[in-house]
């Protein structure tokens, strides 16, 4: 019975937790705390822990906590059933994906999304240069004349 109710536990966990593992954290808690099988304490303590090792926070934490309630077949339970969602999405749209691989409006949209993506990463380079390296914010006469001198 124990391992129906993790199962149903992480799956949940998985499917309704968008933005990675630190935004799965609270549900993870909820959940834990709803079902009695850890302390606050002991969950603190496996979201340290989680973080330390390597690999993806929830996954960890799906772990340790499953280990912690059901031994060895308990943590293989809320490990596998916390990616499931994941891993079934990404079944789903990569066969999307590749059935419409060569469609023209997939292609242009690829097309579109480079430029926005260069965008991004040139403001989360700036942003950082800003508050890191220089102690006043970019002009615009340093940018323009940093993006000549990389053209020259």
């Amino acid at each position: 019975m124990i391992y129906l109710k993790l199962l149903i536990t992480f799956f949940k966990i998985g499917l309704f937790s968008f933005g990675g593992g630190y935004a799965m954290i609270p549900l993870i808690q909820s959940e834990i705390e709803s079902n009695n099988w850890l302390t606050t304490a002991e969950f603190v303590d496996i979201i340290a822990i989680a973080e330390m090792t390597p690999g993806p926070i929830a996954v960890n934490s799906a772990t340790f906590v499953g280990y912690k309630i059901a031994g060895f077949f308990g943590s293989v339970a809320a490990t596998s059933w916390v990616v499931l969602p994941s891993f079934i999405l990404a079944i789903l749209v990569s066969m999307i994906f590749y059935k419409f691989q060569n469609h023209p409006l997939k292609i242009s949209a690829f097309y579109g999304i480079r430029p926005v993506i260069a965008g991004l990463v040139m403001t989360s380079t700036i942003f950082i240069a800003e508050t890191s390296i220089f102690k006043q914010s970019l002009s615009l006469e340093m940018l323009m004349n940093l993006q000549v001198g990389l053209y020259k």
